[in-house]
């Protein structure tokens, strides 16, 4: 049985396809991302980067279902 953490994307072509989609959405909210560690956000970035991605997912879910 694996013990992979729930965050761990096993298909390299996932991870990058995920990270792309976090530089676009970090782009859009006028945060900085650079590759690898972004420690230095502060948890606002933070949540502006991922409360954009979640938007982006749920319009591609809705533009799906027409």
């Amino acid at each position: 049985m694996s013990t992979n953490s729930s965050n761990h994307l096993v298909n390299p072509a996932a991870r990058e396809a995920m990270d792309k989609f976090k530089m676009e959405a970090a782009s859009e909210v006028g945060v900085n991302l650079k590759n690898g560690y972004n420690g230095e956000l502060t948890s606002r970035q933070a949540g502006s980067v991922g409360g954009q991605m979640v938007k982006k997912m749920i319009e591609a879910y809705e533009n799906g279902m027409k």
